[in-house]
């Protein structure tokens, strides 16, 4: 009979991915609700001497898949890898990031095995026999309970909508031989940009609309740079071509959580309040007092963000020391 939880972590170049741990935290306290041990499960090529970073917080059992066919993080060998480890472990539960990869994986893991999934997670408990998800619906304009009737019962979660709690566990690490086969993706080229935070997993992010009024977004990076945070962009900005579509927040863009969230000449679209609804705390800067986004801010300026922002950055930094 399936019992216990799988976690299913991601890691790039060799580090994991904030999300990851934050699912083996969530993982490890459902798995004190329903018993049963809490696995990881890490993929990637050369990945076996970070694995063990898994128990730190709460996994019991580490399984990694360690294949040079996983290196580059392929969509069709990674569900490979992945359908392998849920038929080594058996979960109840399978948790995964409801990132761009674990999206697609938590879909195509659904189909195979024809399992119940709920996808873009803020919340997971256990109601008896069942699972049941907590997920935004209507572009976040209400929180849905939707239960899961099977097993495994496969959960994507939100980034930055749980925390991450450090529970140093035994984390016995095991290496799962994959066989992969079949893949017809192929990757043609990669750029990364160095020192580039991630938007899903930035703890602050710092958003430019249509006020910008052109692509120079100095002062929006400047104050990104001043709190850690990352730069994002309103669909409008980036229609206009002011910023690339890696940078869009949104409903069409990337769904950001936050701890601060700066939306700087952003009206206040409702498809820009879905990708940014699960922020903790919200500053709208904008000069029009009517903006949309000061009904949904905790905190709200109206001027021009061409001074407002230099202001904030310089007394930020004179903080800072």
């Amino acid at each position: 009979m399936s019992q216990g939880i799988l976690a299913i972590t991601e890691q790039v170049d060799g580090a994991f991915k904030h999300i990851s741990f934050e699912v083996i935290s969530t993982g490890k306290k459902l798995a004190q609700t329903i018993g049963g041990p809490l696995t990881a499960a890490v993929m990637g090529a050369g990945v076996e001497a970070m694995a063990s970073q898994a128990a730190e917080y709460g996994a019991d059992r580490i399984l990694v898949a360690d294949h040079e066919g996983l290196r580059d993080g392929l969509t069709d060998v990674c569900i490979q890898a992945v359908a392998q480890l849920v038929a080594t472990s058996d979960p109840a539960v399978v948790l995964i990031g409801a990132t761009s990869l674990g999206k697609d994986i938590a879909a195509r893991l659904s189909a195979r095995l024809n399992a119940p999934l709920a996808m873009d997670c803020v919340g997971v408990r256990a109601d008896g026999d069942r699972i049941v998800a907590t997920r935004p619906m209507y572009g976040g304009k209400v929180l849905a309970d939707v239960g899961l009737k099977g097993s495994p019962a496969i959960v994507a979660i939100r980034p930055r909508a749980m925390e991450a709690v450090a529970a140093q566990c035994a984390g016995e690490v095991e290496k799962v031989a994959v066989s992969l086969d079949g893949d017809t993706l192929r990757l043609v080229e990669k750029h990364m940009e160095t020192g580039k935070i991630e938007l899903t997993e930035a703890d602050v992010v710092v958003t430019g609309g249509r006020g910008m009024g052109g692509d120079n977004f100095a002062v929006v990076e400047a104050l990104a740079k001043a709190l850690d945070g990352a730069v994002g962009a309103s669909r409008s900005a980036v229609d206009e071509g002011w910023r690339p579509v890696s940078d869009q927040v949104g409903q069409t863009g990337k769904v950001v959580a936050p701890n601060l969230y700066v939306a700087c000449g952003v009206s206040g679209a409702i498809q820009h309040l879905a990708g940014m609804a699960s922020s903790r705390v919200v500053v709208a800067i904008n000069k029009d007092p009517e903006a949309p986004i000061f009904s949904k801010c905790d905190f709200g300026i109206v001027g021009d963000l061409f001074e407002v922002i230099p202001a904030l950055t310089a007394e930020i930094e004179k903080l800072k020391g």
